[in-house]
């Protein structure tokens, strides 16, 4: 599994295709919230579908973070996973970044 702290205040996610994805993003979630001060990155390169169920687990995860100032970055997501955030709606409320690196950094710089 794909759960690291990256520095002390961001948690980079490999996120596991379905349906162990909908475990891990518990995990993460009472990760933020036992240690609450802290920023994520999800990396979603080896995904290709993602669920309802695991959507939802997506927004409260930034509804959490959103709550303590904390952001929730986006990172490697297939066209095909972009086309379901679009088509959805949620391409508006979710921050996407090309790549990891991209996505740490630009939450070092405002950080």
């Amino acid at each position: 599994m794909g759960i690291q702290d990256w520095s002390e205040d961001i948690i980079l996610v490999d996120l596991p295709q379905e349906p162990e994805m909908g475990d891990e993003l518990k995990t993460v979630t009472g990760t933020v919230r036992d240690r609450g001060d802290c920023d994520v990155v999800i990396d979603f390169s080896s995904i290709d579908i993602i669920t309802s169920s695991s959507l939802s687990k997506l927004l409260k995860l930034r509804k959490l973070l959103g709550d303590c100032g904390h952001r929730l970055v986006f990172c490697g997501v297939a066209p095909a996973t972009k086309g379901i955030f679009t088509v959805t709606g949620l391409d508006g409320i979710f921050e996407m970044a090309d790549d990891k690196f991209v996505a740490l950094a630009s939450l070092q710089m405002v950080g």
